[in-house]
């Protein structure tokens, strides 16, 4: 029988840093992911949320993230897709997810990222650690020149995470999120030469298997 990293190789994908572990979201992470976004990744002040929709305070927060997750691993395809990171401490303790996505990677050569942590995780250095993780590999192993990010103009922390990796400024635009709230939203990119990376090296497990499935040779 064949195993799930055989039918969806990044499965088998694996980031390893100094305090953290990354790697896809399978189906028994599920009740972690929804524990960890239900025990707080942000306070609502004011309509302000950091995502479009205000979705771990929802009634149905649950059976939307597992069906969040499982239409990004669906819709995979070489021309599109969406690699749901978990991030864990080496230990095991689900801390939150961090997510890269790319459209047409083999002519385009950009991803986007995207991320949370709950709240007991913040304010320790953890973000930057796990977004340079995912630029760590999108730089050196599947072969990125450029990486997009963006985040709202109240938002300090993911805007000081942007800055110490070396992002620099790319625009803004305006976005109503799901409580009406208009925001304004600023816009990051970097290239790979601009990439300010950590002083630790990446551990990286299962990537050919994975940048093969994802179109990437």
């Amino acid at each position: 029988m064949e195993s799930l990293e055989t039918l969806w190789p990044a499965y088998g994908l694996r980031l390893t840093t100094p305090r953290l572990v990354l790697r896809p979201i399978r189906d028994d992470d599920i009740p972690a992911f929804v524990e960890a976004a239900a025990s707080g990744i942000y306070e609502n002040r004011d309509g302000h949320i950091p995502f479009p929709a205000d979705w771990a305070h929802a009634p149905d927060m649950a059976s939307n993230s597992a069906r969040w997750i499982w239409e990004h691993r669906i819709q995979a395809s070489p021309s599109s897709w969406v690699i749901m990171f978990g991030v864990s401490t080496r230990d095991g303790e689900f801390l939150g997810s961090q997510d890269v996505a790319a459209k047409d990677f083999p002519a385009l050569r950009t991803i986007s990222t995207g991320s949370w942590l709950r709240r007991s995780a913040q304010g320790q250095g953890l973000g930057k650690e796990m977004r340079a993780a995912v630029l760590v590999w999108a730089f050196d192993h599947l072969g990125a020149d450029l990486a997009m990010t963006s985040t709202y103009d109240w938002n300090s922390p993911s805007i000081g995470v942007s800055s110490a990796l070396g992002y620099e400024p790319n625009g803004e635009g305006r976005l109503k999120n799901s409580l009406g709230v208009v925001e304004r939203e600023v816009r990051y990119r970097l290239p790979k030469e601009r990439f300010r990376r950590p002083d630790w090296e990446l551990e990286v497990e299962g990537h050919e298997a994975a940048a093969a499935f994802l179109g990437v040779r």
